[in-house]
């Protein structure tokens, strides 16, 4: 279990964000109902957390539901580019996760592709035609061991089984298909900004009647195509390092590597990929020495590892949605 950190954050902040990892959108009543305390102290938890800890609650589409492709990209720039492109990057709807690492010279980024031809238009059209851009690699994702609506902040086990179930939405009468029609834009891109929108906000956003804002969002999250989220600085956690790792396994290994890796306190994603290797991980830690044990003890006893290629992070630049760099 994960233990906070922090001289900035106690306790009941933890179990904050893991209530808006539960339900993003639980009005403060309820999550204070839950937690035990009044409406005032989540709400000005709330508010503190938003403006100290970069909290923004968000609408992310899941790719992985969706059944769209999703691609991780390590691109090599010459010094002078590599925080111009990330920064343009982090512009595009379609990305996410958006680091620089190698001494600024390395670029981490996963692409959403939300049409047919963006990520060719991305891969073989804007980046081989961008001088600073040497080398470009895109692996696919193939299959999430953890992460999308799994957040990372539950490792921290601040709240009970009971608590977490009572704060959890009721599901929709019926789920259906998990798929996006070209009329739910202006409610995903509102959503996408601030996924607490109000329904009135909502409303005025796309020109629907609230009772018809309120039906399509419950399908949109009950049946999984989209799903709110939580963004923050791990940093006033006492998680001040953040890492990909490239993971080449033996082939009969990938799931059950897979599978170990998203238990680790460590991991707040793990996919299976094709290429050069098998998972790739991002990683949550503390320090240096940190990134040093885990990947010389939980990661390096694991059945079928071969290869572990650690790529730490210098600057965050996109985490789920933009809104400017950390």
């Amino acid at each position: 279990m994960l233990e906070l950190e922090s001289d900035t954050l106690d306790p009941l902040d933890v179990q904050l964000l893991s209530a808006l990892e539960v339900d993003g959108r639980a009005s403060f009543s309820r999550i204070a109902a839950v937690l035990g305390v009044s409406d005032q102290t989540i709400a000005r938890r709330y508010r503190r957390l938003c403006a100290e800890a970069g909290l923004r609650v968000v609408a992310v589409r899941d790719p992985e539901r969706l059944g769209q492709d999703q691609w991780m990209l390590r691109l090599r720039c010459a010094p002078d580019g590599a925080t111009v492109i990330a920064d343009a990057l982090a512009k595009r709807p379609d990305t996410a996760w958006i680091g620089l690492a190698s001494g600024g010279t390395e670029i981490a980024c996963m692409t959403r592709p939300r049409h047919p031809g963006d990520h060719d238009d991305l891969l073989l059209g804007k980046l081989p035609r961008t001088p600073s851009v040497v080398e470009i690699r895109a692996q696919q994702l193939l299959h999430r061991f953890y992460g999308g609506p799994t957040g990372w902040v539950r490792k921290f086990r601040a709240l009970s089984a009971e608590q977490a179930a009572a704060l959890r939405p009721s599901p929709p009468e019926a789920d259906g298909p998990a798929r996006l029609e070209s009329e739910d834009a202006p409610l995903l891109a509102a959503l996408e900004r601030d996924g607490r929108a109000t329904y009135p906000e909502l409303q005025r956003a796309t020109g629907r009647s609230e009772s018809s804002v309120k039906r399509r969002l419950a399908a949109l999250i009950g049946s999984g195509a989209v799903y709110i989220d939580v963004e923050y600085r791990s940093e006033v956690l006492g998680f001040s390092r953040s890492a990909v790792l490239w993971i080449t396994t033996t082939p009969a290994a990938m799931h059950s590597v897979g599978q170990a890796l998203a238990a680790h306190d460590e991991v707040a994603f793990a996919a299976a990929t094709a290429g050069p290797s098998h998972v790739v991980v991002t990683a949550v830690l503390r320090d240096t020495a940190h990134l040093y044990a885990y990947l010389s003890g939980p990661v390096g006893r694991l059945e079928g590892v071969q290869h572990v290629e650690a790529m730490p992070f210098l600057r965050r630049v996109k985490q789920l949605t933009y809104a400017g760099s950390y």
